[in-house]
């Protein structure tokens, strides 16, 4: 089953965060009832993959002001049939800021979350299943703004609420500061 691996890995994650049970119960049982989940084409949801960028050094994150939801956000975007959603959060990474030399920090999810899209056009509102994995660059660390993008920025982790008011972006602010 296609689908084994990520529910393996949201196994993991609930043994490390099982205070986020009603999130981690709810993105279990979308994967487990709809076996097309990786695809955009499932008009309710689909899985997606997001990078939370940081810095060598680990202090800044790269945050993108999001095209069509005017929010200062992590990179990420459609999974496209992929369930591997680390490649997808890697090569989104890569496709929305132009930075190549991004390595993972390690191969466990490093959060997990559930939105709301707004319809837009043809599009119905629907929900993004996303998963989310912290990478790290190991060379340059200039960018470039994809069309996805109104801009990027390398934030410093301290100071994350001066750009996002998005309680998710906060939690994984709060899990980077933890491990650490």
């Amino acid at each position: 089953m296609h689908r084994k691996s990520l529910l393996d890995q949201v196994a993991d994650y609930r043994m490390r965060y099982p205070e986020e049970c009603a999130c981690i119960d709810a993105f279990e049982k979308f994967v487990a009832e709809h076996p097309d989940c990786f695809e955009r084409s499932l008009a309710i949801g689909h899985v997606t993959g997001s990078a939370w960028v940081v810095n060598r050094d680990g202090t800044h994150t790269l945050l993108t002001h999001h095209r069509k939801l005017n929010r200062w956000l992590q990179p990420g975007g459609h999974a496209d049939g992929n369930p591997s959603v680390m490649e997808t959060a890697q090569r989104e990474a890569r496709e929305e800021t132009g930075i190549e030399s991004i390595v993972p920090v390690t191969n466990e999810i490093f959060d997990l979350d559930i939105h709301r899209i707004p319809a837009r056009g043809e599009e119905a509102a629907h929900d993004h299943y996303d998963v989310r994995f912290a990478v790290r660059t190991t060379d340059l660390e200039e960018f470039t703004v994809s069309g996805e993008s109104h801009a990027l920025c390398w934030q410093p982790i301290d100071r994350l609420k001066e750009k996002t008011d998005e309680e998710s972006m906060h939690r994984m602010q709060r899990k980077w500061r933890m491990r650490k």
